[in-house]
């Protein structure tokens, strides 16, 4: 039974792996940063960047790839106190964003998690297992973004083509 949703690859996002004390990166990087997100699992949005707080001491940066060299200018990963680390990991992730009308049922095939809207919020985050892989999950607009390992990108593109088909 064919569902009713689409998927995209997404392009190559920038990211930026962010890690310490959220004080030490506020004082190191906060001018550059979307605001903290207040819980663990969540993100934040501004200036056409999120901040996704996806465990203790730890965050990604996620924005438009046409910002990523003059985020690195900004946060300075090489530079860093010892207390914090930035890292460039825009090469890592393939993303994929899944909408339609029935992109939680597909969702369901693909991830164990519960994302209802009453667990999995507009704002939510997190890693977990997709078609058996760790995976990133975030909602988007009218579906869910999904990112694995770039090097696994090809292979969910053909489970995602399967069982949307």
């Amino acid at each position: 039974m064919p569902y009713d949703v689409t998927f995209t690859r997404l392009e190559t996002q920038a990211l930026f792996d962010l890690k310490g004390p959220r004080q030490a990166l506020l004082d190191w990087a906060g001018e550059t940063l979307p605001a903290f997100p207040d819980r663990p699992n969540s993100k934040t949005d501004s200036r056409d960047a999120e901040l996704l707080f996806i465990g203790p001491d730890h965050w990604i940066l996620r924005a438009d790839l046409t910002t990523e060299e003059a985020l690195e200018t900004a946060l300075l990963p090489g530079e860093a106190p010892p207390e914090i680390s930035v890292v460039r990991i825009s090469d890592t992730l393939a993303f994929f964003r899944i909408t339609g009308p029935q992109v939680v049922d597909v969702m369901a095939v693909a991830c164990p998690m519960d994302l209802h809207e009453s667990r999995f919020g507009p704002d939510a985050v997190s890693f977990t297992e997709a078609f058996g892989l760790k995976a990133l999950v975030t909602r988007c607009e009218g579906g869910f973004d999904l990112a694995v390992e770039q090097s696994f990108g090809p292979m969910v593109t053909d489970y995602l083509n399967r069982v949307i088909s």
